[in-house]
């Protein structure tokens, strides 16, 4: 039996994004044919700060390769349609969320005519 250490990679390409690289990489099955295998590989830190990198593995085997691809080209031409290319960043959106919780806190703070009457000395020091 083949370890899977021993698997020849035939072709290899890497795509960095900011702390991810993307790794797409042909291999080949023990009967010769080629497959494929997409490792995204996020870089990490332990809690003393000595990075580590977290790997997530898909393989690809060339039977799903049509269905694969129509998938995800209609994915992304979706994603790009609805929300442009242009990115999005955490920083934007939280700064947008803020705004929209500062109107709805303004709506909320309106002064209310209706008031409950509190008697401390009923709630007791049991």
């Amino acid at each position: 039996m083949t370890d899977n250490k021993d698997i020849e990679e035939i072709f290899s390409k890497s795509v960095r994004s900011g702390r991810r690289t993307y790794f797409f990489d042909v291999r080949s099955t023990r009967a010769g044919d080629y497959y494929l295998t997409l490792t995204e590989s996020k870089r990490d830190f332990n809690e003393d700060g000595t990075p580590f990198y977290k790997k997530h593995k898909l393989y690809l085997y060339k039977e799903d390769f049509t269905n694969f691809k129509d998938s995800l080209n209609e994915v992304t031409d979706y994603i790009i349609k609805e929300k442009g290319e242009e990115i999005i960043s955490n920083t934007e959106r939280k700064t947008e969320e803020i705004s929209e919780k500062e109107e709805d806190t303004e709506i909320q703070e309106k002064p209310s005519t209706d008031f409950t009457e509190v008697k401390f000395d009923d709630l007791g020091d049991d």
